[in-house]
Order: structure tokens, then sequence, then C-alpha cells
């Protein structure tokens, strides 16, 4: 006997949908000074160590949409047209402080005097790397060293990349053990961690500013073209836009649109178990994505009282954070059930 049309189609969207979407793949690749991040054979991250004589810490960059767009600054790495040119300490996902008994590891770069009172975070090992389908795990380990190249602290970090789709998203467990001392994290503004993201993802900005560049001249910018810029942070407290500088919040959003009317949303959730839950958050119209939770007395303006926190000799403390990437902004709701998840 014979099947209808009508029952062959039925038939084959039953196929259709019994059928498993195809499962992402996320591989690592070691190279010289990195480990590439691939989702399907296409770049996502690197975590990067190219030396201190080019960045004084590791970072993760590029980061890349799934699609392939940067949500990453591309300068002083790899400098775009339009760019600003200001803080060259300021690349790709990044993790430090900027005063670790007295050192500042935030602000060193090839521009400052290398005779300051400027830290350097070296990284010793790349201990593990572990593929696992649609995610991957590396573990790193590196010295947070002081201006004479002596250890403080010693830094064992695993990083969990995994996709979901066009989702993506980067988990950051960092584990400071202090290993010559006590070390004080005094309250600074400047930590702890950071995401400088693309022109596309800044605030329009139309007054006049002061930008400095790679060589520490000031430069003065009458009015930035504001073509093209459509950031926009909001916080889990319902604050949007350059209000959320200096605020608490589990997590914060900024939305956007990148190249190619490529719409998307970038999250940084933080973790119950860290100090100083929920973080206060660095967060600059101009780019710098921040959250930083042990400064009170700096980030509160002085209405909350210092925390200088300290690690004492041989003790440790881990800090956790997911980098969250969706194709398109996401509800309070939604990003709210995302950090319940990450907090289990």
């Amino acid at each position: 006997m014979r099947l209808s049309s009508l029952c062959l189609a039925s038939l084959l969207i039953l196929s259709i949908a019994a059928t498993p979407p195809k499962k992402q793949r996320v591989t690592l690749k070691r190279e010289t000074g990195r480990v590439a991040v691939f989702v399907d054979g296409q770049l996502f991250t690197a975590y990067i160590y190219p030396g201190a004589d080019v960045l004084k810490k590791p970072v993760l960059y590029p980061i890349l949409t799934a699609t392939g767009n940067p949500i990453t600054r591309g300068w002083p790495m790899d400098p775009r047209p339009g760019e600003r040119v200001d803080h060259p300490h300021h690349v790709g996902l990044w993790f430090n402080y900027g005063d670790v008994n007295g050192y500042d590891l935030w602000n060193n770069s090839s521009a400052v005097d290398p005779k300051g009172m400027y830290g350097t975070i070296v990284n010793t090992n790349i201990a593990r790397l572990n593929e696992a389908g649609d995610h991957a795990e590396l573990t790193v380990e590196a010295d947070w060293q002081d201006r004479d190249g002596k250890p403080m602290l010693h830094e064992t970090t695993q990083f969990t990349f995994s996709a979901d789709g066009a989702t993506r998203r980067i988990d950051r467990s960092t584990t400071l053990k202090a290993v010559a001392g006590d070390v004080v994290f005094k309250d600074n503004k400047e930590g702890m961690i950071g995401l400088r993201v693309a022109r596309q993802l800044e605030h329009p900005s139309t007054k006049p500013e002061l930008f400095t560049d790679a060589s520490g001249k000031a430069t003065a910018v009458a009015k930035l073209d504001n073509e093209g810029v459509t950031g926009k942070y909001h916080s889990a407290m319902g604050i949007d836009g350059d209000a959320v500088w200096g605020t608490r919040a589990p997590w914060v959003t900024l939305t956007g649109t990148l190249p190619k009317n490529e719409p998307v949303a970038v999250t940084i959730i933080d973790h119950p178990g860290n100090p100083g839950y929920p973080t206060y958050w660095h967060a600059r119209g101009y780019g710098l994505f921040a959250a930083n939770p042990m400064a009170p007395s700096v980030m509160s303006s002085g209405k909350d009282a210092p925390m200088n926190y300290t690690l004492k000799a041989g003790q440790s403390v881990t800090f956790r954070h997911r980098l969250l990437i969706t194709p398109s902004a996401e509800s309070d709701q939604a990003l709210n059930k995302e950090a319940a998840t990450f907090a289990k």
C-alpha cells in the first residue's frame, strides 16, 4: 500500500525532529607563546604569553563571536581603524591588580617607567590541556613578580571554554598563593578581571576627552566619531550606562552591535564564593569592562570601609568568573538563571 504524500511529509518532519543537533567540538592547540582555542575549527580565543617585552601579563586575546567578529579591541596588538590608543595595558581579557604589596600589576606596560613600582605576571607552565567535546579545559600557572622579579604570588588558573550554538562561555577559576611572606591587596580601583572591548561596544561620547598614546603622550580629542558606537551597560540591580561604575551587582551585561550588523551581549558574572561578593564594577564607557571586589573604599568613593585584603604567607584565595557571549541581549531573568547555574 502506498503512503500518501501527506504521510510521507509527516514522516520526514518527524525524522528531522528526531535527529539530534550536531555537537560542537572545542579544541586546543599549543603554539609558540600561546594556546589557541577553536570551535569546530574556527578560532574562538587564545591564551597568549608572548613575553614581558611585549605584554606584562598573560591574557586571552582576541575573543571572537561565533561569526568571527572580535568583541575585544585590537590596539595595541593588532590596531584597527578608528580605535582609541589609550591605556596600552588594556589587552583582551586579563586578571591582575593595581596594588599588590605596593607594586602595580595593572598599569604595567612598555609605556611606563621600568624603574617604577610595577610588577609583572609571568607564565611559568602550561600545565594541562583537556578536550571534552563541546568544552575544553586549559590549566596554566604564573608568578606575580615584584619589580626585581621575585615572586609574591603563585597563580594557578583553570579556563573552561564552551560552546552552545552561537553562545560562548569562558569560565576562569584563579587561585593565588602567597609564596614569599604576607601579601596585601591594598584598596585600589585598578582591578581585577578586566576586558577591553571593541570600539562598537563603547558608549557614545560627545565631550572632549584626554587620551594617552603608547609613548605616554597625552592627546586631546575634541570630539569622537560615534558612528557605529552602540554599547550600553546594564546591571543586575537595574542600573544602566555610565551609572554602573562603582555600584555592586552579581553581573553586568554590555550590549551593542558589531560590524555587519551583528547584535551581541557580553556579560561578566561574579561568583558568590569570591571575596567581596557581589563585586563593584569598574566599568567605563570608553571600553573598559572590569569587576573589582577588593577596593570597597575607593569604588564607593569613601562610603564603605577599606578592605585591604591580606593573604598570609602560604595561604591561598580563589576567584571565579564567567564571561558569557550571546548573539542578542538576554533578559534579567535569563541572566539571573545563568548566574545561579554558575554559582553551583
